[in-house]
Formats: structure tokens, sequence, C-alpha cells
């Protein structure tokens, strides 16, 4: 397992802007919020390992 930042674009599902995030790859799946860098409002993140172990960054709107 890693245990490193990697940075990722993502797509603001408020304001959709593509903004640039840090993920912290340690390996194993994830949830947290973030704010968008633009609108300020709370990104859900869940992050979770694919088959061939990539991480896999989705994100949601609060209402979600």
């Amino acid at each position: 397992m890693s245990d490193q930042l990697s940075s990722t674009k993502i797509q603001c599902p408020y304001c959709w802007e593509v903004i640039e995030v840090i993920i912290d790859d340690c390996g194993e799946d994830q949830q947290y919020v973030e704010d968008c860098q633009v609108c300020c409002r709370p990104i859900n993140f869940h992050l979770e390992l694919d088959d061939s172990q990539q991480i896999q960054v989705h994100v949601f709107t609060d209402d979600e």
C-alpha cells in the first residue's frame, strides 16, 4: 500500500468548475467533505479502490 498525496482534477457538482484537489492515496476507501475552491460549497468526496487497486474519486452535493 502506498501512503502518499496525489493531485487529481474534479468537476464541482455545484458550480461545474474543474478544480485540482489533493487526495490521500492511503490504499483504502475514504469519505470526507472539502469546500470547492471556486464557490466554497461543501463537496462530498468518496474515494474507493477499484479492482486494479487504482483510486476512483466520486464527488457529490450535500443532497445527493
